[in-house]
């Protein structure tokens, strides 16, 4: 008689039925922690319509440089920082982007079909139960995945945090030029009475308004370790256009003595209050412009430096 032989042959099937099982578990399980979070990265960059945004503001700010006597620095200054933001909530989203791909891959490398993580695959290389059980092998794949949770959960937030401020700083530039224009028949009265000089040979290529201003402070505040006025460049602004002089309080890119940071204090309140009889148009110090078209100390950006940020000079722009 045949001896039955279905019970034999259904035995080898038990432990590819449990390693299926377990494969399907940690699937699952690996699913629940990727899946959530490429479903919560989509990138959101500066918004599209910042850079036409900014576009329409440079035109503004040309036009109201020719209008209202040149070199509206203050305005410069919030255009810089607005596409300085907006640069850098773009290129966080370039890396969140190349991330969420990354991720994308090998969640459909992995769990779509129905490969394995190389640390489970050494883990898991026996009989499953004999070593780990499902409820460890998710774990497993949570420690895993954790760094690239973590890491990308960083970058989504930064760049949220770039996208908020590149729209910050560009409701500010657009609220400073509403300003600007606001008072556009005062600011008229006040350029129209100065008439534009042109730099002459001979003077150090600085005007004759300028070259005045430069020994006034001169003379009533010097001597200085030294003082800067014509030079081209295209960060060089009214020092191009011989309409510019930096009074330094020190050398060097060294912070002033307590002595003549108190004489820098003195100068710019010179200049602001002698404004109207020399012409004076903007000065900067301590990383604050106070301009005769909007008058009042306003704060600049951190350019990052002392000479930068106009710590150890004042500078005194005219008309």
């Amino acid at each position: 008689m045949q001896r039955p032989t279905s019970s034999r042959r259904s035995r080898p099937a038990a432990p590819r039925a449990r390693s299926r099982g377990r494969r399907a578990a940690l699937t699952a399980a690996a699913a629940a922690f990727v899946l959530p979070l490429l479903s919560s990265t989509a990138p959101a960059g500066a918004a599209p319509g910042d850079t036409d945004r900014m576009d329409k503001l440079n035109k503004q700010i040309e036009q109201l440089d020719k209008e209202y006597g040149g070199d509206l620095a203050e305005l410069k200054d919030a255009q810089w920082a607005a596409r300085k933001a907006i640069k850098k909530a773009d290129e966080l989203r370039g890396q969140l982007e190349a991330s969420r791909t990354l991720v994308a891959r090998l969640a459909a490398n992995q769990y779509m079909t129905g490969g394995q993580d190389p640390g489970i695959t050494v883990i898991a290389a026996g009989d499953p139960s004999e070593l780990l059980n499902t409820m460890s092998l998710a774990s497993h794949v949570a420690r895993n995945q954790s760094a690239r949770v973590q890491q990308i959960s960083k970058l989504v937030a930064d760049q949220e945090k770039a996208r908020q401020q590149a729209q910050a700083k560009i409701a500010g530039l657009q609220k400073n030029l509403a300003d600007l224009k606001s008072r556009k028949a005062q600011i008229k009265k006040l350029v129209k009475k100065y008439k534009p000089e042109s730099p002459s040979v001979g003077m150090g290529n600085v005007t004759p308004r300028m070259l005045h201003v430069k020994q006034v402070i001169d003379t009533e505040f010097g001597p200085f370790p030294t003082i800067g006025c014509y030079r081209g460049g295209a960060d060089a602004q009214d020092h191009a256009t011989g309409t510019a002089c930096d009074f330094m309080e020190s050398s060097g890119g060294s912070m002033p003595t307590s002595a003549r940071n108190a004489n820098g204090d003195q100068v710019a309140a010179y200049a602001i209050a002698h404004a109207s009889s020399l012409g004076i148009k903007y000065i900067i110090w301590k990383q604050r412009i106070y301009d005769m078209r909007r008058p009042g100390w306003h704060s600049m950006s951190d350019r990052g430096g002392i000479t930068a940020n106009h710590y150890d000079h004042v500078h005194i722009s005219v008309f």
